[in-house]
């Protein structure tokens, strides 16, 4: 090996030819898609058991790749690495799976070698590969063309395009799997539960407003005084205004606080009822706590209202306790 080239303009060019070969590698993956595809899906959705992902090498890597994305998106699937399944790993097959094998060459021997007790199982396989002509597609009920005119490596011969055309057909079919099986944002969230797309899609806003006695709430017979203490003693950057049978009437912020300061002098011992505003912005409590979100986006806000069927109060969310959450 010579001494790698620093210089800018060729490493750009590099990387910019690479790109360009692999877009070209799906543009004509993608003109080529046809009825196999069809069927391949077809044949994905009437599997009753679980979608087996199998390769070698970078295949394999690209194959635990689909196999995830099938799994999360609900397409039940597992990777079974080849050459372990020649060596016991291929019991966990059952005849309810499907086998979707992916090689290149389309002669990898580790997936040749396993082809017999799949076909004696009458498991339907699935072949991506770059090769209609090889043993795997021909025996394959369904090949799906994976070929690339050539690799991005300018030597021809790292797997690039090739990967890139692998990989993008895995998603190709999940999403087509995902749009007829109905799958919905709600089913993705359950299979991602721990991370943010999980809080935002999971969590609603009864699982995290402020209830009870961590309510502000003022009448409105009370003093402008009494509800600044209020506003500050609970930490909302606001208070509710509620009647003797605690509805909702109202609400009085710190905005609504220096606008009255700013307009007249003699405030401190008017009563609520001169300040609040009406009408306040709420929201259901069984909404999502995303849709909080978008809400205070839209309409410029950092605080929401819950309300019961009667109009009483329930709880309050603020964009803090959203952020706090990791949903904003």
């Amino acid at each position: 090996m010579t001494e790698p080239t620093l210089d800018r303009e060729a490493l750009l060019r590099s990387g910019r030819e690479t790109l360009r070969l692999e877009r070209e590698a799906l543009e004509a993956l993608e003109a080529r898609l046809d009825e196999p595809f069809v069927h391949a899906c077809q044949l994905l959705l009437a599997c009753h058991g679980r979608i087996v992902v199998s390769g070698m090498g970078k295949s394999g890597i690209i194959g635990k790749k689909i196999a995830a994305t099938l799994a999360s998106t609900g397409s039940p699937a597992l990777f079974l690495h080849p050459a372990e399944g020649s060596h016991g790993d291929l019991g966990m097959l059952t005849q309810d799976d499907l086998l979707l094998a992916l090689s290149n060459s389309g002669e990898t021997a580790e997936l040749l070698a396993i082809l017999p007790v799949v076909k004696r199982m009458a498991v339907p396989l699935i072949a991506l590969t770059g090769n209609a002509d090889s043993t795997l597609a021909r025996r394959a009920d369904v090949h799906l063309d994976c070929a690339v005119a050539r690799e991005a490596c300018p030597l021809n011969l790292a797997p690039t395009a090739s990967t890139t055309a692998s990989l993008a057909m895995g998603d190709a079919l999940a999403m087509a799997l995902l749009t007829a099986r109905g799958f919905s944002a709600d089913d993705f969230a359950l299979s991602h539960p721990g991370g943010a797309l999980g809080r935002r899609l999971l969590l609603r806003v009864e699982d995290l407003m402020r209830r009870g006695t961590q309510l502000p709430r003022v009448r409105l017979a009370t003093p402008l005084h009494e509800a600044i203490l209020e506003i500050s003693g609970k930490g909302m950057g606001m208070t509710t205004v509620v009647d003797d049978d605690d509805r909702l009437l109202g609400i009085f912020t710190d905005g609504d606080l220096r606008r009255a300061f700013s307009e007249r002098q003699d405030l401190w011992g008017r009563p609520m009822a001169d300040f609040y505003r009406p009408k306040p912005l709420c929201i259901s409590a069984d909404a999502l706590a995303a849709e909080a979100v978008a809400r205070m986006d839209g309409e410029r806000v950092t605080v929401l209202l819950i309300v019961d069927g009667e109009g009483q109060l329930e709880g309050a969310i603020t964009m803090h306790d959203l952020l706090h959450a990791g949903v904003a």
